[in-house]
């Protein structure tokens, strides 16, 4: 098995690990809602793509409430 001959340096070693950073990532503004997403994607918060609909939101379902005993149904 190989071994290196030398330990390698913090210089050398930092100077090789430059290359490793984050980028950060591109994001567009909704023209619906005005808020940031990433491009080429279908907004969860709208649900629109290409100016179409294409998920709908989901509707939550309100609970009844019985008047004469205050408790759900």
């Amino acid at each position: 098995m190989a071994v290196p001959f030398r330990r390698t340096g913090k210089t050398a070693k930092r100077k090789r690990r430059t290359h490793y950073k984050l980028s950060a990532p591109t994001l567009v503004i909704c023209p619906q809602t005005g808020e940031y997403t990433l491009p080429h994607r279908v907004t969860p918060n709208s649900g629109y793509y290409k100016n179409q609909v294409v998920l709908e939101k989901k509707v939550k379902s309100e609970d009844k409430v019985d008047s004469k005993k205050g408790k759900k149904k």
